[in-house]
């Protein structure tokens, strides 16, 4: 990085965003970039949101005399579910961890499907009630308590019931919903069985749940054709039936990568992933290039939103690799820095690329943060970016700058995203200190959503997402793991509120 740029770099607002060439579908795109620069360290409030002393989204947040949630006025929230309070239809009581999720119609209209990944790995001990039941017909590995749940919501926002619709996966993280209405699974690791632990079968996959056909539930295969890695979310292009998958890892740094089913499997549908061959498909990885043609190594470097790369797709030449190899996961497949005797392997690595959802014809991907202490060459708070299939570019949306200070007023750390109907995005934070959730207006400014005040308030806030209707906001806890479903007044707009969306 060149002195201009690193003097760029520490002028740089947490709040920079920038729109780009995807469409306003949902009231992202920009024609221009905002700076703000009211950090609540500068500010020296001890208010926990004096972050946001420049814009208060839907206005300030109200502490909740119950100790969980805490959000603006007129806003609240229900407890759809929380781990070992409420109960599933089979006796045993919700699994903890929850993280990513997504929502779906509720047969006959009248309210939703709520399908969670709990992220549980190891097979645990016997005062362990966290995991996710064994049901028969619905474990992939006895040896391990990871899966999702899937819990059905009436109009009004009470549980209904819930129930397992997977088990026996590892550390199930994030995911994606398809445009046919299932949801992908994804586990973030790579682990085989071993003598020393009690797997039976290798993890790293992505499966598919779904949320209508209990019994397309039954033997749950994982769909190899997507790759085996530390998968961390994946986003699906309705059009082409492309699927986009971030990979969360280090040693090396993770890839953002992009699956092309055959075109004798389109239309894609219910269940026919997990029947595609090992190889069906192209699996590839993203190469970045600058304008002057130059290699991105890793998108740390990327310092002013508005950074526009142009993107290429290099191959993966094995998707699976054999359970014991660690030397031939998928990203070590590629040059660990650009090389000059094999270029063709070149490629864009991130430090914990996470969140990934489809909106405004492209994928949004978020990368967590970055340090150098990690091997990244340039620190960062968090980075949203936008990729545009048909320009074949990505764009920094969304940059949090590495400050420090006083993480529990800071934004920091974004992990799930989803785009709001309502226009801009809305990330859950898992970063240092208290956490939140965190909204961008549609010019850009970020405000906070809510804050978790249970304990300490430093578990994260995962899986957000609007339930089809629009009228509720789910998102979890991780841990303790609980379900929310946030109502209120969405379209709101004037004084502190979200303009030109009513």
């Amino acid at each position: 990085m060149t002195t201009q740029e690193a003097s760029v770099a520490a002028g740089l607002s947490r709040r920079s965003f920038i729109g780009g060439g995807a469409a306003a579908t949902l009231g992202i795109a920009l024609a221009g970039s905002l700076a703000r620069s009211a950090r609540a360290d500068e500010v020296g409030q001890a208010n926990p949101n004096a972050a946001n002393a420049v814009f208060d989204g839907y206005g300030p947040l109200q502490d909740d005399p119950d100790g969980r949630l805490a959000l603006p006025n007129g806003f609240t929230y229900a407890i759809v579910a929380e781990s070992a309070v409420t109960l599933l239809k089979s006796g045993e009581p919700t699994p903890n961890l929850t993280d990513g999720s997504a929502s779906f119609v509720r047969p006959g209209g009248d309210g939703v499907l709520l399908v969670t990944n709990h992220e549980v790995s190891a097979l645990p001990g016997p005062l362990f009630v966290g995991g996710v039941p064994h049901l028969e017909g619905l474990v992939y590995d006895s040896g391990v308590n990871g899966g999702t749940t899937t819990i059905e919501v009436d109009a009004q926002g009470n549980r209904v019931s819930e129930y397992v619709s997977l088990a026996g996966t590892s550390t199930n993280c994030a995911g994606g919903k398809t445009p046919w209405n299932t949801w992908l699974t994804c586990e973030e690791v790579f682990t085989s069985p071993l003598a020393t632990n009690t797997l039976t079968k290798p993890h790293g996959f992505v499966f598919e749940v779904d949320p209508y056909d209990m019994d397309a539930n039954n033997d749950p295969q994982p769909i190899r054709a997507l790759g085996r890695f530390a998968h961390e979310a994946v986003a699906v292009d309705p059009d082409t039936g492309r699927i986009y998958e971030t990979e969360d890892a280090t040693s090396p740094h993770g890839l953002f990568y992009r699956w092309t089913p055959p075109a004798a499997a389109l239309p894609l549908h219910n269940g026919s992933l997990k029947a595609l061959l090992p190889d069906a498909g192209v699996l590839e990885a993203m190469r970045a290039r600058t304008a002057s043609g130059a290699v991105v190594a890793d998108l740390c470097v990327a310092t002013e939103p508005g950074t526009i790369y142009t993107v290429e797709w290099v191959a993966v030449t094995t998707r699976v690799p054999v359970a014991s190899d660690v030397a031939s996961q998928v990203r070590r497949q590629f040059n660990l820095v650009p090389s000059t005797t094999n270029p063709a392997r070149d490629i864009t690595r991130s430090r914990k690329l996470e969140g990934a959802w489809w909106a405004d014809g492209g994928v949004y991907f978020v990368a967590s943060y970055a340090r150098t202490g990690d091997g990244s060459a340039v620190q960062h708070d968090g980075q949203v970016w936008f990729h545009d299939p048909l320009a074949g570019t990505i764009t920094l949306r969304l940059r949090f700058a590495y400050t420090p200070a006083n993480q529990d007023r800071d934004e920091d750390g974004p992990d799930n995203i989803t785009v709001s109907p309502y226009g801009g995005v809305i990330l859950a934070e898992d970063g240092e200190g208290q956490q939140h959730l965190i909204g961008s207006t549609v010019d850009g400014q970020t405000y906070f959503l809510a804050r978790n005040d249970v304990g300490d308030g430093r578990a994260e806030m995962t899986g957000p997402n609007f339930s089809p209707d629009k009228s509720t906001l789910f998102v979890n806890l991780y841990n303790p793991g609980t379900v929310y479903a946030i109502t209120g007044p969405w379209h709101r707009h004037g004084g502190g509120g979200l303009p030109g969306t009513c």
